[in-house]
């Protein structure tokens, strides 16, 4: 891996749990030498991690898209940062620019960009690794939530586990660099598609 994509909140939550995680992925992504790709702004979680990366002598490359640049307040300061025309566009370029994805606590924008790359995992259109930085228990819920959807018969046991989680920043790029992505397969069987479809 090179460069990873950090999906996180444009506030800072509500415990200085949040940003100081964000300063603690930021030490260890360039202490292993990757670089960061983000949404580019310079508030919340966004801002705190963008600037340590820097201020550590890393890499950052913000996209983000110009109806956002005021909402997010864009970051200038930045490696490099791009203005895009939507979110379609920004989410396919930050995916195009990294070889793995990691969400760090956030709202439904980042739950929005979280589930689309594992989305994209499980169908096979790409392989890159997917984590959680799980931070106080923030996605534990969440974790929860998709073996509930597995014990419902929405969900296949094996792509309840796409998402990679760990507490700290070191073990949760050991789990990502150790995980093999899951063959897309036949993920409804016809008894499935059956009771499902009409």
């Amino acid at each position: 891996m090179k460069a990873i994509c950090v999906y996180c909140g444009s506030s800072s939550g509500n415990s200085a749990a949040y940003p100081a995680a964000a300063r603690a992925m930021a030490a260890e992504m360039v202490q292993q030498g990757l670089a960061l790709v983000y949404g580019g702004g310079r508030i919340g979680l966004m801002g705190t991690i963008a600037d340590e990366v820097l201020r550590l002598g890393g890499e950052v490359t913000g996209v983000i898209p110009d109806a956002l640049m005021k909402k997010e307040v864009g970051h200038t300061g930045l490696s490099k940062l791009v203005v895009v025309r939507d979110m379609h566009e920004r989410k396919a370029l930050m995916a195009e620019l990294s070889d793995g994805f990691i969400a760090l606590p956030g709202g439904i924008g980042t739950m929005e960009e979280l589930f689309e790359a594992t989305t994209w995992l499980q169908l096979g259109l790409h392989e890159k690794p997917v984590g959680l930085l799980n931070v106080n228990g923030f996605y534990d819920a969440l974790l929860a939530f998709m073996q509930h959807m597995v014990a419902q018969g929405f969900l296949r046991a094996e792509h309840a586990t796409l998402m990679q989680d760990a507490a700290e920043p070191q073990a949760l790029l050991a789990r990502m660099r150790a995980s093999s992505p899951v063959a897309a397969g036949k993920w409804l069987d016809p008894a499935s598609a059956a009771r499902i479809l009409p």
